[in-house]
């Protein structure tokens, strides 16, 4: 085990990486479709932007899952890095339609690879070092709070500094002209996080050692990758708990794509023009993300005062579902009240999820083998990805009003109610007064078989 940190060092890579991965897509919340608006675009075609990265997110999520099972979590965590690099820099100075297309393609690759192998290097080097039985919430909770700590700040970030790039008299102006309009203020976010992914790659290769793997070519590589990605599925398809896990992340991405297609225009209604709304949003979404940091942080609190993993995911989700029929209730009315009610729904939403989050990842570590790790956090994240593309195409096409937020607060209801019955028997490697209901270890390339 030469090389393999001990786990309080490991948790504090895993955060460094999750900070160093998420803070430059949290840079471009703000600016990205100002700036793609900036360089000419139509509407209808930042939609087809949009649609290239879901697509390619969701066409590459579990391939690349199995890819960092086969070939290691290190190596797919740097391509990872090298394609967001890429695409932010692409978008940023592009000025092509195809130019920004093909920067959130690979934006959207980017996701896909780096869903499950930052997490799979944590669990393995914590397994390595202490055993199976190893308690792992509260490095997945910290690694949680960091990300949406990071998408915080790199939100608020985002959007204040093209403002301050104009404060300078003519600046951005100047700013355009000695580049011969490639860098907008606009595009400064997006260049900051460019920077910031090279930190990415180079710490993901240098600080996050791996156990040695059999010897592997990469055609032998993609010969297994589709073998590892079949038991994936078939685990989620015969295990109760790990079932439930995805679900619950369906359930999710119903619930999130609600509140992200829905919000801005009820923040533009409330402050009466969409450039006001657009602040108002930004200021939201950064609350949202520290109200899941804060989540995030308390869910191995939550279990303790639960009683259990299963009980804490239970309440983490009971309370986004209450937060999103919440706004619901008050989708139709006027006032400074309901618009405090609707701020605590939104940032109940996010607070519930946070702490539900790494107690159900907890509990489906407990499940699943290193040898499919990777995979299985990949299911889970496409199970999200296609929940919420089919719900917000749903919530678009019914009348405004409580319906479409009662549809997302009604999924994420129904994934809270699947964990409030018994399943499973206990695992030898959980620990004790913990998790009780937690049966054995599966590796996902033998589930089925």
């Amino acid at each position: 085990m030469s090389g393999i940190p001990e786990p309080s060092a490991a948790r504090r890579r895993y955060v460094t990486v999750c900070v160093l991965f998420w803070l430059p897509v949290g840079l471009t919340i703000a600016p990205l479709i100002l700036l793609l608006t900036e360089r000419g675009m139509t509407l209808v075609a930042i939609a087809g932007c949009f649609a290239a990265h879901s697509l390619t997110a969701a066409a590459l999520e579990l391939p690349t899952g199995g890819l960092s099972d086969v070939l290691g979590r290190r190596a797919v965590l740097a391509a990872a890095g090298i394609a967001n690099l890429a695409a932010l820099v692409l978008v940023a100075l592009g000025t092509a339609h195809w130019q920004l297309g093909l920067g959130m393609a690979l934006m959207g690759a980017g996701r896909a690879l780096s869903s499950g192998p930052a997490e799979a290097w944590y669990v393995d080097t914590v397994h390595a070092r202490s055993g199976p039985g190893a308690e792992l919430r509260t490095g997945l909770a910290r690694g949680a709070s960091a990300t949406s700590a990071a998408l915080a700040g790199g939100t608020l970030l985002g959007g204040a500094l093209p403002w301050l790039l104009g404060l300078g008299p003519d600046l951005g102006d100047r700013l355009s002209g000695a580049t011969s309009g490639l860098v907008l203020p606009l595009s400064v976010p997006l260049l900051l996080g460019a920077a910031v992914e090279v930190a990415f790659v180079l710490y993901a290769l240098t600080a996050l050692p791996e156990s040695p793997r059999p010897a592997a070519t990469l055609r032998g590589a993609l010969r297994g990758v589709p073998a590892t990605v079949a038991g994936g599925l078939r685990l989620g398809g015969r295990d109760v708990l790990v079932r439930r896990v995805l679900l619950s992340a369906a359930g999710a991405g119903s619930a999130l794509a609600v509140v992200e297609l829905l919000t801005p225009g009820r923040t533009a209604a409330l402050t009466g023009t969409p450039e006001s709304g657009a602040v108002l949003f930004a200021l939201l979404a950064c609350a949202g993300f520290a109200c899941s940091a804060v989540g995030s942080h308390l869910a191995p609190l939550a279990a303790r005062l639960a009683g259990s993993g299963e009980r804490a995911v239970l309440i983490g989700l009971g309370v986004a579902a209450g937060g999103l029929l919440l706004l619901g209730a008050t989708a139709a009315a006027g006032g400074v009240g309901p618009a405090v009610l609707a701020a605590t729904g939104f940032g109940l939403v996010y607070l519930g999820r946070g702490a539900a989050g790494p107690n159900e990842n907890e509990l489906m570590h407990r499940r699943v083998g290193g040898a499919g790790r990777a995979t299985a956090l990949s299911v889970q994240s496409l199970a999200l990805q296609l929940s919420a593309a089919l719900t917000g195409s749903v919530a678009s096409l019914l009348p405004p009003g409580p319906l479409p937020w009662l549809l997302g607060g009604a999924a994420l209801l129904a994934a809270a109610l699947l964990w409030s019955g018994r399943g499973g028997r206990r695992s030898p490697a959980a620990p004790s007064g913990d998790d009780r209901h937690a049966s054995p270890r599966v590796d996902v390339c033998s589930a089925g078989e």
